[in-house]
């Protein structure tokens, strides 16, 4: 009787010891959720922030400040445009100095950033700039030190085809992403972080795309695109298409015979490298998520070769520039987590309509306007073209420099219509004290009481 009732209490502690852990480890789990159900993420990127963010304490600080606002996460920005990264990396080059500041590699940027999150119940995803390697303001980069033939080709208006880092009124110096020597660089960085930082919440890529209409018009990829077709080529970029000048001076694109099956073609490309880069870095940490952040103006980004819809969206039905397969290479299914930029001032449809305005974004090669470029109608045009799969809404802080309270606005629309907030970039909020701001957006929007 003494064993059975030895048995029971050992039974009993076992028992209470296994509740107190399971209590204990779900007190210390991440959060990736408010108890809305929504997502707020603060981006903080590579270059702007680089003095700022050199210390453990400053990091501390808007970490505290931010969680204190109700964000989720923090993006942290490793891979700036230049390619140099911020951490210790053996695969790519250090960025110890940037406008004349120091930061020694001793400093593990981003694992405090990680162990202080956490220590929040906040995530980290590490944002990294992908299809770029040179930065064409100040001819810094793996471009400009030892990969000039990474540049990508673009068809310029009055130049004709030169390498995009002539092309000095841009500041990114894309490459062509399909050259397979940089698929392979970028591949390791990608594996090398998630495999360095086993605690790290997710990757958001940026940049996954072409420069623009004008990218990529190498030799390579109009071998390539050869092969595509199954047919030459006899007029290269003519049969793509041509730029005519009117009597204005403005240049005009006219789409050539094979324009629609080059949309195609580099639409495939990068949506081939999603499902490429999505199963490498989940061979090295099948639990981290995989996210992307793209620029919510669907109707003109098959400019950039980026289809982020749904693969059940049909867009063909839509938009002429769409082939029947065009749908095929739809990535939104192939992605953990994604962000789009809602960068624009006019908050509701309503105004919308009542300002007309023309809107052109960065990776456009026209204006274009209408309900899809104000906050509430891009809502509602994404979440048709993105079926089931979530997207938190992106600002671009500094478009509200002048109105301050539509920043605010546009905080609690995103919340409201999408799954989430993204901003970018605390750098504007720290520099023009919009604090204030952040507070009633994210309070209107119900990530804080």
């Amino acid at each position: 009787m003494k064993n059975n009732n030895k048995m029971k209490n050992y039974s009993l502690l076992v028992l209470f010891s296994i509740f107190w852990l399971m209590v204990s480890c779900k007190a210390e789990q991440k959060t990736s959720e408010s108890k809305s159900g929504k997502v707020a993420l603060m981006w903080i990127d590579a270059t702007a922030n680089f003095e700022r963010f050199s210390s453990p304490d400053t990091i501390d600080f808007y970490l505290e400040k931010i969680k204190s606002l109700g964000f989720t996460h923090a993006v942290v920005d490793i891979r700036p445009i230049t390619g140099e990264v911020l951490y210790d990396s053996k695969v790519a080059p250090y960025m110890e100095e940037w406008n004349g500041v120091n930061r020694p590699v001793s400093f593990d940027f981003l694992g405090h950033f990680i162990k202080k999150a956490h220590s929040l119940g906040m995530e980290v995803h590490a944002s990294l700039n992908v299809f770029v390697a040179g930065h064409n303001y100040v001819d810094r980069g793996l471009i400009y030190d030892n990969h000039p033939e990474w540049a990508s080709i673009v068809y310029n208006p009055e130049k004709g085809l030169i390498p995009i880092t002539q092309e000095k009124e841009k500041y990114s110096a894309m490459v062509n992403p399909i050259n397979k020597e940089f698929q392979s660089h970028i591949l390791s960085v990608l594996k090398e972080v998630v495999g360095k930082y086993p605690e790290l919440d997710g990757l958001i890529l940026d940049r996954v795309r072409y420069d623009g209409i004008t990218a990529d018009f190498s030799d390579y990829s109009k071998a390539e695109f050869e092969k595509y077709i199954n047919e030459k080529v006899e007029k290269f970029p003519e049969d793509i298409f041509k730029w005519e000048k009117d009597k204005e001076g403005k240049f005009h694109r006219i789409n050539g015979k094979h324009f629609l099956k080059w949309i195609e073609w580099r639409t495939k490309n990068i949506y081939d490298f999603m499902a490429l880069a999505r199963k490498e870095v989940k061979s090295v940490n099948p639990n981290v998520s995989f996210g992307t952040y793209t620029g919510a103006w669907y109707p003109s980004y098959y400019e950039v070769g980026v289809n982020f819809a749904s693969k059940n969206y049909d867009p063909s039905k839509d938009f002429d520039w769409a082939t029947p397969d065009y749908k095929n290479y739809g990535y939104a299914e192939l992605l953990d987590l994604y962000t789009t930029g809602n960068y624009y001032t006019d908050i509701t449809k309503e105004e919308a309509l009542a300002n007309n305005k023309s809107v052109w974004n960065e990776t456009d090669s026209k204006a274009h306007s209408g309900v899809w470029y104000c906050v509430e109608g891009s809502c509602e045009n994404l979440r048709d073209i993105l079926k089931d799969n979530k997207f938190s809404g992106g600002i671009l802080v500094d478009q509200f420099y002048d109105k301050p309270q539509d920043f605010a606005r546009s905080i609690e629309m995103d919340l409201k219509m999408s799954d989430g907030v993204m901003i970018f970039d605390i750098v504007h909020i720290i520099n023009k004290n919009m604090w204030k701001e952040v507070e009633t957006g994210m309070r209107n929007g119900g990530m804080i009481k």
